[in-house]
């Protein structure tokens, strides 16, 4: 698939297919991921990949009760490891690069699951304590976005989008 027909059909699903992800098409998305540019490329992040029903059950509960999770063959939990980056960035790396190193990570991930004719859907809304309790992490990693794959059994429509005028903002040098 084209770069843009990825970005373009992309969609938010919510609802999964009962059919089980092919392990190669898994180990594709893992290592797009891997993939993702980081700063210092410090990678700082870690990515958990579950499969286990009663673990994906927990992880929708601590996601306020989104069910979903739990339905999706597959979730990945993108968590950012600041301590890689606080040697090289201090401060700015432990409370930004390294939550921006996850997140872009998490991105790449699905734009392959949609490449890769999966779906998926970005959940942000966890108590991180539970989402750590669930997949049995330490307090240092910093859980940053659940990623539930799977194949569609919905196709949601195209979502508005704001016009580039209101969120394009050109800065020109003054004479």
């Amino acid at each position: 698939m084209d770069y843009f027909d990825v970005v373009n059909s992309r969609r938010s699903v919510r609802v999964f297919a009962e059919k089980a992800i092919e392990e190669n098409k898994i180990q594709q998305v893992l290592e797009t991921a891997n993939r993702a540019p980081s700063a210092g490329n410090l990678q700082a992040y870690e990515i958990y990949v579950v499969r286990d029903n009663s673990i994906r059950s927990a992880l929708a509960h601590a996601s306020l009760d989104q069910g979903f999770i739990a339905d999706a063959p597959v979730v990945l939990v993108f968590c950012a490891h600041p301590a890689r980056s606080a040697g090289r960035y201090r401060e700015r790396g432990i409370r930004l690069y390294a939550v921006q190193d996850a997140t872009i990570a998490c991105t790449f991930a699905m734009l392959a699951s949609t490449a890769l004719g999966l779906s998926s859907v970005w959940v942000g809304a966890f108590n991180d304590d539970s989402v750590r309790d669930a997949i049995k992490i330490p307090p240092t990693l910093l859980p940053v976005a659940i990623l539930p794959i799977g194949y569609p059994a919905e196709e949601p429509g195209l979502r508005p989008r704001r016009k580039l005028d209101d969120i394009i903002h050109e800065i020109i040098k003054e004479q």
